[in-house]
């Protein structure tokens, strides 16, 4: 662990990670429940209110390499603080007018949220103990799906309560707990301090080998788009992102149009997709202990498949492969997560691959809720638009098998 870097309350600074973990997700997916109302208002039709949804994972891919830039120039703590504020100016904007000020405060959250995504990975790796880095990455990621389960729940009621712009502003509460446990575990002098991230070697542990009294090894010269685990990985957070945002798109209006769901009952019933993920994101870090990331990931990856299978086939038993789907995006995503901090040769490099990887596969990702509305506009059923993230998902799992034998032979 970085001991210049560690916060003064271990405890809190979890809690940090997971609160943080809520707004980097729960804000933008509480679009998805009440799509259809915020298109009667503004007069959109499917293609157009997919890209509420899209336009945050658009900015994850065009700016990840910007916010790359910026975490490297601001320091990890001082980037943690400014997407915390960021994603609370982009709930205000978004709920304050019509259209433009939607697709505005949409952009702005998008952007701070694309830092967020670079810089935790970063911070887990940083100041968690190695043993623990896992089941950490899994609580963050487990922190991603509760905070947009929590939206998915409650975001229909809030709207015919106050309005779907009040139930979208409701969600900066989540900004306010995150930056008051931020604030304490890490204190204000050093969440607001601007420092560059050390270019190598971070800690002695990061380098020193056995035998040598502590003395560290030259940095060894960190790959990534020369990497074929790093491209893999890519490929396979691509597949994830599509398969998930897809689904947490259009989930809500397949079950209304399909089984003839209200609103409030899709957006409940859809949000088993998000509970579920909590399982896949804590149990996955514990088995692949036991059964090695290889053998995890082929577990997962015939859960993803099953998911869009089934509601292909079988569209009346959504409640399983809404649960089977859950748990596998949710281990999906922590195993990328950890393949990520286990690959990395130095906090400058875990920035990196972490901005290359989720860079390229926001890029893959931020086209599914439009797409997929797309080709339903073309069609005028589900099927298609399902088979779509179908294909997604076997993408996913070629490409994330591949990666992970790789892993255990390689490093990034």
């Amino acid at each position: 662990m970085n001991i210049a870097a560690r916060s003064r309350f271990p405890v809190l600074l979890l809690l940090g990670i997971v609160f943080i973990g809520f707004i980097l997700r729960g804000p933008i997916v509480a679009v998805a429940p009440i799509t259809g109302q915020i298109s009667d208002e503004l007069s959109l039709s499917a293609a157009q209110a997919g890209l509420l949804t899209t336009l945050p994972v658009l900015c994850f891919a065009v700016m990840t390499p910007f916010a790359s830039l910026f975490v490297g120039k601001a320091g990890a703590n001082f980037a943690t603080t400014t997407i915390i504020l960021g994603v609370g100016v982009g709930s205000i904007v978004r709920s304050a007018g019509g259209l433009d000020a939607t697709v505005a405060g949409t952009i702005i959250m998008g952007a701070f949220i694309t830092v967020g995504n670079v810089v935790l990975p970063v911070i887990i790796r940083r100041d968690i103990e190695p043993r623990r880095v896992g089941i950490v990455t899994g609580a963050y990621t487990s922190a991603l799906n509760v905070g947009s389960m929590i939206t998915t729940l409650a975001t229909v009621p809030l709207a015919t309560a106050v309005g779907w712009r009040g139930a979208l502003l409701t969600w900066i509460g989540f900004v306010v707990l995150a930056a008051a446990v931020w604030l304490t575990a890490i204190g204000p002098g050093r969440a607001f301090h601007w420092g560059p991230l050390k270019p190598a070697v971070e800690s002695v542990a990061d380098t020193a080998a056995p035998g040598t009294g502590g003395t560290p090894l030259p940095a060894a010269k960190p790959r990534t788009w020369l990497s074929l685990s790093a491209v893999l990985l890519s490929l396979t957070f691509g597949a994830q992102a599509f398969s998930y945002y897809g689904l947490t798109a259009w989930l809500p209006t397949i079950l209304e149009q399909e089984l003839g769901y209200s609103p409030g009952q899709a957006g409940t019933s859809s949000s088993i997709f998000q509970i579920a993920a909590v399982v896949g994101a804590l149990g996955v870090p514990l088995l692949s202990q036991r059964l090695g990331i290889p053998r995890t990931f082929a577990l997962v990856s015939v859960l993803w498949i099953s998911c869009p299978l089934g509601l292909l086939l079988a569209p009346a038993g959504w409640l399983a492969w809404g649960l089977l789907g859950g748990v596998a995006q949710g281990g999906g995503i922590t195993i990328v997560f950890m393949l990520v901090v286990q690959l990395a040769l130095s906090g400058t490099h875990a920035r990196q691959l972490s901005a290359m990887v989720q860079g390229a596969g926001y890029a893959i990702g931020a086209t599914a809720p439009s797409l997929v509305g797309a080709v339903h506009d073309a069609t005028g059923t589900w099927a298609l638009p399902t088979a779509v993230v179908l294909a997604a998902t076997v993408v996913f799992a070629a490409a994330g098998l591949a990666g992970a034998r790789r892993a255990g032979t390689s490093r990034a």
